[in-house]
């Protein structure tokens, strides 16, 4: 039985924070693609909207589910950060948060809706939740997928439980799926860290990351994945929730590479090297969600002046090849001769 029930091997990938939408995600589903609605940063009010939203397309859908952090921030290296980047938010008429948050993303809230509204894949980022929420989510009637980047995690999440795995090379945009949000991410291609995790796993394999064109889909496909995973690429697709601001950056010839960082939200994600990252991220902590909850407003309020050098300009490595243009075109270029 495959792991995603689509017409196309393709997954328009969960992009939590505002760029994946209802609307993109029906849009993939009609041309062939799985679709995954993300449940990250959404209150459990809000994506119950969302999931009641998507089952109304009648298309077979998933649910991306951030799975809660353990480790919390050192207060005082928190402490220390909110001040270094004080002026940063001034800049942008907006006070910084005094104290660290930490939450759990609703996590429990999210789990119960999905065990009682099924969906049929749920996948994990961030790591492994309980080994009871897995077998509870499995028993409600979905399939499991964990989101991995080292043959050593493919290894742990296969023991927990999973039914697949999403494979996420370090070029890809956005939060690391990393389990260690301090190693040290070194670059690979995607299809050899697909390479090395089929060689530990027998467990059916999505890729992600890299993704800049239709070869890049055959090469995944050959390397071993059922499913290439596909989300840079959507970021202008018309039916995406791209900010403006985010939008003119990808296509703004003045920014040239992308990069790790963990300034913004205490976690490492690839986005667009901006004015922010070089000024912090030599003195950012490590600390999710504290960072993301310390720096939100910030990011929010540069959205809306029109700053890119003080938002998140998430992206993969390869940006360059987004067009704006709708999602049904981009699909169908991605799979041309599959």
């Amino acid at each position: 039985m495959p792991l995603l029930d689509s017409a196309l091997p393709l997954v328009a990938a969960p992009m939590a924070g505002g760029p994946s939408t209802p609307a993109l995600a029906a849009a993939a589903s009609a041309a062939g693609a799985f679709a995954f609605v993300p449940a990250g940063y959404l209150s459990a009010e809000t994506f119950a909207d969302d999931l009641a939203t998507a089952h109304a397309s009648g298309s077979p859908f998933g649910v991306n589910l951030f799975v809660p952090q353990r480790d919390r921030v050192d207060p005082a290296a928190f402490a220390a950060y909110a001040d270094a980047i004080r002026d940063e938010a001034e800049a942008v008429g907006v006070a910084l948060p005094t104290e660290p948050l930490h939450d759990d993303d609703a996590w429990r809230e999210k789990v119960d809706l999905l065990l009682a509204d099924p969906v049929p894949v749920v996948s994990l980022t961030f790591g492994l939740p309980d080994r009871d929420d897995i077998t509870a989510l499995r028993g409600a009637g979905s399939q499991v997928l964990a989101t991995v980047t080292t043959p050593e995690e493919a290894r742990v999440a296969e023991e927990a439980g999973v039914d697949g795995l999403v494979v996420q090379g370090p070029g890809a945009g956005g939060h690391s799926g990393t389990f260690d949000p301090r190693r040290t991410i070194t670059d690979a291609a995607t299809a050899d860290v697909v390479r090395a995790v089929s060689g530990v796993s027998r467990l059916p394999l999505v890729a992600a990351g890299g993704v800049d064109g239709p070869d890049a889909v055959r090469d995944l496909l050959a390397a071993g994945a059922e499913a290439v995973a596909v989300g840079t690429l959507l970021l202008l697709a018309d039916e995406a929730g791209t900010t403006p601001t985010h939008r003119a950056a990808l296509a703004d010839p003045a920014f040239t590479t992308t990069v790790l960082t963990h300034a913004f939200t205490g976690r490492p994600a690839r986005g667009l090297r901006n004015g922010f990252i070089e000024r912090n991220e030599a003195r950012a902590p490590y600390g999710y969600p504290e960072l993301h909850h310390l720096t939100r407003p910030l990011r929010r309020a540069a959205a809306a002046a029109g700053d890119p050098h003080r938002l998140h300009l998430w992206a993969g490595a390869g940006w360059r090849r987004a067009e704006a243009r709708p999602v049904a075109e981009i699909v169908r270029e991605l799979t041309a001769g599959l």
